[in-house]
């Protein structure tokens, strides 16, 4: 579709010029408005919802502060000392300190008016450097007095320190990293890869048998088997050893060698011949050794 030529207004000549001397603008002719309606509708401000908006909302409210842009940043009072060192060229072992507090001090005045909070740290250097140029203007001391120390060292000694560390720091930052500068990646591959299988020495062999061999001991199967232990025949067994002597202790009627089963066969046999009256169990007083005899007059075949 053809677009219409723009329409072209001739040059209008000034009105007359009222009493006072000052000329009277001539009444708006339709070439303005035209002009006025094409410059509406030249561009929309904006897009919202896919749908172009030509013209502001009335009841739009914007306030002054809705947009900041920074373009610079610090991150404490030695940044913002450095940046105004290496921007107007100073040389950080000889610092010109009354330009650049007043530097300093115009950049905190403008932080001071933009936020309502100022961080402590730039007022503290502010009366820092301050105090560093009151202390370069009192007069210098004669010259046979020993020589005082700069005021300004203490500062260059911790911005050349700051300095340092800002450009390790840099440097830190322009190496790779994951996720900012690169993304790992993994590859799955179907085929089956070659098992490599780490060195053996003569010592690893050496723990592994000695593990094998205390599984082997921890794990190892133990049977149980019923003794068959009988009574009556340790009665005879005891009948027999007291037929040739008087009487025996009672503890040498026992075996310890035998094991527990042994012993308990072995008491109950002799309980077993005392209530069956076959043998005599006598003590001469408390706590004494205890004997065993065989009755008067049994005999054993």
């Amino acid at each position: 579709m053809p677009h219409a030529a723009p329409a072209r207004c001739k040059p209008h000549n000034p009105g007359p010029a009222d009493q006072g001397g000052a000329a009277i603008p001539p009444p708006v002719r339709g070439c303005a408005v035209i002009e006025a309606v094409a410059d509406t509708t030249t561009a929309p401000i904006a897009t919202f919802r896919g749908e172009p908006v030509l013209e502001l909302p009335q009841d739009l409210y914007i306030p002054p502060d809705a947009l900041e842009v920074f373009l610079e940043t610090f991150q404490g009072p030695l940044d913002l000392l450095l940046y105004l060192i290496r921007r107007h060229n100073l040389d950080v072992l000889d610092i010109p300190m009354a330009k650049l507090t007043a530097q300093y001090l115009e950049y905190v005045e403008l932080m001071r008016q933009k936020s309502l909070e100022l961080a402590a740290e730039y007022l503290v250097m502010a009366a820092v450097l301050i105090e560093i140029k009151s202390r370069m203007l009192l007069p210098r001391p004669p010259a046979h007095a020993p020589d005082e120390a700069d005021p300004r060292a203490e500062l260059v000694r911790r911005l050349l320190a700051y300095e340092q560390m800002k450009i390790a720091a840099q440097r830190l930052d322009a190496l790779p990293q994951a996720g900012r500068d690169f993304s790992p990646v993994q590859v799955w591959l179907d085929r089956e890869s070659r098992q490599l299988l780490p060195d053996v020495r003569t010592e690893d062999l050496r723990q592994a048998w000695l593990w094998l061999l205390q599984r082997a001991s921890v794990n190892r199967h133990h049977r149980v088997t019923r003794e068959q232990l009988s009574v009556r025949e340790h009665m005879t067994m005891i009948l027999r050893r007291l037929q040739d002597v008087r009487f025996l202790e009672f503890t040498q009627l026992f075996s310890p060698a035998l094991g527990i089963p042994t012993l308990i066969v072995t008491f109950l046999a002799i309980l077993e011949l005392a209530r069956e009256a076959l043998v005599e169990v006598t003590q001469q007083a408390p706590y004494a050794p205890i004997y065993v005899k065989l009755t008067h007059g049994l005999t054993v075949v």
